[in-house]
């Protein structure tokens, strides 16, 4: 929420930023450190922990059943975090592709992503790319996930 806050406004001062205001005490609330905090506050704003740049990357992929995968992700070091999503993609079943393997299922909509080519899957099926997305999302790098899986 803090990163969300920061990046639709630019504004990394609560004073000034409502939206970052409502965040943070959300985040006292459950006694988030103030290291925490910052980083989260400088990540949006595109400051690395030591002064490096954050660059946005987008991943593309395919998991299990031939789902495609765009995942989103804030970094500062892209060998690290390329290496983590090649991981994350294989133990899930699935691989990493390289740019326009998967990109191509979907349409840009402002910030988002828009599936054009829906991949139809039961529930069960659904509910193990749900569990992908979440690995995805447990990486602090990672800022969103977008795939075609559609519910049959």
């Amino acid at each position: 929420m803090i990163r969300i806050a920061v990046k639709q406004s630019h504004d990394g001062n609560p004073d000034t930023n409502p939206s970052l205001h409502l965040a943070l005490e959300k985040a006292r609330s459950v006694n988030m450190p103030k290291e925490n905090i910052q980083r989260a506050i400088n990540r949006a704003l595109g400051k690395g922990e030591h002064g490096q740049n954050i660059q946005e990357v987008v991943y593309e992929g395919y998991g299990p059943h031939g789902v495609g995968f765009l995942v989103v992700a804030a970094t500062d070091n892209n060998q690290r975090t390329s290496a983590t999503m090649k991981f994350i993609f294989s133990r899930g079943g699935g691989s990493l592709g390289g740019p326009g393997s998967v990109m191509f299922m979907f349409a840009r909509e402002g910030a988002e992503f828009v599936p054009t080519i829906p991949m139809p899957l039961t529930a069960e099926q659904m509910e193990e790319i749900e569990d992908l997305k979440d690995t995805f999302l447990d990486d602090d790098d990672v800022e969103e996930v977008y795939t075609n899986a559609q519910l049959s």
